[in-house]
């Protein structure tokens, strides 16, 4: 046996405001049910769905991390920022990703980066 998927669903208060924030940073609405409040999210081949279904605890802070990898980190980071967002300026951290990292409007974390290597061949 085998896994053939992982899909992480992020709680939202909001799915169409959660949306709009997702479409700016590249992903498209692969499905969306907005009479229960859920969306899948495609941008290339990941998926990530939304649920305003699981959110008990609206005001309880995100404990989970969503680590995204673009195939070119810098070119996706001026992307991002030309859609309006403000986000931080890449860094290297201490276990040599070069990365940056924001909040969706529910306080889901979002961690973007790539490796060296693949940063020097971009």
């Amino acid at each position: 046996m085998n896994m053939t998927r992982l899909v992480p669903m992020l709680p939202v208060k909001n799915v169409r405001a959660s949306i709009d924030f997702y479409r700016k940073l590249g992903f498209g609405v692969e499905r969306h049910q907005d009479h229960w409040g859920w969306a899948m999210l495609a941008f290339g081949d990941c998926r990530l769905m939304l649920d305003q279904s699981i959110n008990t605890h609206p005001a309880a802070p995100r404990q989970s991390v969503v680590y995204l990898y673009p195939d070119d980190v810098t070119a996706y980071h001026q992307q991002v920022r030309a859609s309006g967002l403000e986000i931080p300026d890449l860094e290297v951290t201490f276990y040599g990703m070069t990365e940056f990292r924001l909040d969706d409007p529910d306080g889901n974390r979002l961690w973007i980066g790539q490796s060296p290597a693949s940063v020097a061949q971009s």
